[in-house]
C-alpha cells in the first residue's frame, strides 16, 4: 500500500486537505499540521497525525527560529515515515516538506487553495515548478500556472 503524507497549516487550508478524508483510508495515510487548540482532535480521529509548530511569518520575530525547527521536524518525520506522495493544500508549513520528498525521490501533489481566483499563493509560487502535479481549483488559474491541472472545487 502506497504511504502519503497529507500536510498542511491549520485553519483554511487544513479544512481543504480534510476534504478529501474519503481517500485517506485507500493508502497508508500520515497526518501533518501545525499543534493548535483547533488541530488537537486530529491525533484523535487519525493514528498516525504528527504536529508542526505554529506560526507565521507575521510572527517577525520568533518566525525564522519556527521554521528553521520545523524544517528540522519535517526532515525527522520524512525519513520516519519515508512517504510515496506528499499531498498538501499549503501553506508555508508544508513547504520544507514538500522540498524534502522532492529531494528525496517522493512524489509532490499541491493542490492551490480555492480562496484564490487570480494570484498565486506564495508556498504555490515556490512549489509549482517541482510539482509533480500541481491542481487549482479555478479554471481561471491555469493562466497563472500553464502546468496545472484543473481539479474543480475540493469543498464537498
Amino acid at each position: 500500500m502506497k504511504k502519503v503524507l497529507w500536510i498542511s497549516s491549520q485553519g483554511g487550508h487544513l479544512n481543504e486537505l480534510l476534504q478529501l478524508d474519503t481517500l485517506f483510508a485507500n493508502y497508508d495515510s500520515y497526518f501533518m499540521t501545525e499543534k493548535t487548540k483547533t488541530t488537537t482532535f486530529l491525533k484523535e480521529k487519525y493514528k498516525n497525525t504528527s504536529y508542526l509548530l505554529y506560526g507565521t511569518r507575521h510572527h517577525i520575530w520568533c518566525y525564522p527560529f519556527i521554521l528553521l525547527v520545523n524544517c528540522v521536524m519535517s526532515l525527522y518525520q520524512y525519513l520516519k515515515i519515508r512517504p510515496d506522495y506528499v499531498v498538501t493544500t499549503g501553506t508555508h508549513t508544508a513547504g520544507p516538506m514538500c522540498m524534502i520528498a522532492k529531494i528525496m525521490g517522493s512524489k509532490v501533489i499541491y493542490i492551490e487553495t480555492f480562496a484564490n481566483i487570480e494570484n498565486k499563493t506564495a508556498t504555490g509560487k515556490v512549489i509549482y515548478p517541482f510539482a509533480d502535479l500541481f491542481i487549482v481549483q479555478w479554471e481561471s488559474m491555469l493562466n497563472i500556472y500553464p502546468k496545472a491541472k484543473f481539479g474543480g472545487c475540493i469543498f464537498k
